[in-house]
């Protein structure tokens, strides 16, 4: 090959390269414009929120637990079901009560079996002193007329004192077995109580949120056997930080949203814990729900505080294209479409927060025709 023929070569190349070009731009700019409208992005006063989470907890829970040990016999409910006031959740072994019971009843009766007899005696030694005393004035009289001797005068004074001293003693018995009979009919009822703590009652009405026993199984004083919530009666206790606090006050209006039922509730701040939490740094806020039986306690959620107003840059929540993680907007830029990255804040209504990507006069397509692609030549209509 010649030294001539090496130089034609590029410069065939070059003349396609640059004959390919034209057609290019002759095919983008005979692609017709898609009519858009748009929206301005402009600077709003929002009110400033501060949005804390938070879970789900009961105003009212109790540990239910038993007042003495002893296996466990029967349980009565499981976990979910709902309860009314004084029924009973939870049976123990009582046979060891059983015995204790029998034998403090037949302490009582055996009491009781000697009642009349002690009557009888306390009557019997009643008509004794009442002859000694008839028998010693009539004895004391002929003592006076001088028709007695000294001796029989004294057996009479003697008879009288000793019928005196048997009343005296018999009264004492029957008083010492009137305080037996109240002692054992008090071992009697404090068995009975005791009995009755064999059976755990629910100690108000509401629904069983957790069960940490089983039949066989040994029951402690003191240790959990199952966990009972008030039904309906919820609160929203949040996590807030130092620097917030100051803002919220009892009475507060405040809106809480709770994922799981994907509801938002208007509610009030009811009580502002006083002690900050060592690790989180942050502060409880209980907020009172309203009633709704799908609440339950341990649900997620987040509650949001009004705070003082303040000034944003805003645009149509609709305007925002999302992807994944990512959010964009398509930006009129001299009839063609642009993508613009942004970055977006909170939602009020119908409108969103832009913290970067925009600025304040940039106009928006809203709302985004389907399939609009970046680059795309558009016409911003009216």
């Amino acid at each position: 090959m010649t030294k001539g023929h090496l130089f034609l070569i590029p410069a065939a190349i070059w003349l396609v390269g640059c004959g390919e070009a034209p057609k290019e731009k002759t095919t983008a700019a005979s692609q017709p414009a898609v009519p858009v409208s748009t929206a301005t992005a402009a600077i709003e006063t929002w009110p400033a929120n501060y949005e804390a989470t938070g879970t789900v907890r009961a105003r009212t829970s109790a540990v239910i637990a038993a007042k003495l040990m002893g296996y466990v016999r029967e349980v009565k409910v499981q976990a979910g079901d709902r309860v009314r006031e004084g029924q009973p959740l939870v049976m123990l072994d009582t046979r060891d009560l059983d015995v204790s019971s029998r034998r403090a009843e037949a302490a009582r009766d055996e009491v009781r079996t000697a009642v009349p007899e002690a009557d009888g005696a306390v009557a019997a030694a009643k008509a004794n002193l009442d002859l000694a005393q008839v028998t010693f004035g009539r004895m004391r009289d002929l003592f006076q007329k001088k028709s007695i001797s000294n001796q029989e005068f004294d057996e009479a004074s003697a008879k009288l004192k000793a019928a005196q001293a048997a009343y005296d003693m018999t009264q004492a018995r029957r008083v010492q077995l009137n305080a037996t009979l109240a002692r054992v009919d008090q071992e009697v009822r404090s068995t009975e109580v005791t009995r009755s703590y064999a059976q755990v009652l629910a100690p108000f009405a509401g629904i069983v949120v957790s069960k940490a026993i089983e039949p066989g199984s040994l029951a402690v004083p003191g240790a959990p056997l199952l966990t009972i919530e008030r039904e309906g009666a919820y609160r929203f206790e949040a996590s807030v930080e130092e620097d917030h606090l100051a803002a919220i006050r009892v009475g507060q209006p405040v809106s809480v949203t709770l994922d799981t039922i994907d509801r938002t509730f208007d509610a009030r701040v009811s009580e502002i814990v006083p002690a900050v939490d060592a690790a989180s740094r942050a502060y409880t806020v209980k907020i009172d729900l309203p009633v709704l039986t799908a609440l339950r306690s341990g649900v997620f959620g987040r509650a949001r505080f009004q705070l003082a107003s303040r000034s944003l840059l805003a645009i149509p929540a609709g305007a925002v294209i999302e992807r994944g993680q990512l959010q964009s907007v398509l930006v009129a830029d001299s009839g063609v479409a642009r993508t613009r990255l942004i970055t977006v804040g909170q939602k009020l209504k119908d409108r969103v927060e832009v913290l970067s990507g925009l600025s304040a006069g940039e106009r928006v397509i809203f709302p985004v025709p389907q399939d609009l692609a970046d680059g795309a030549s558009v016409e911003v209509r009216p």
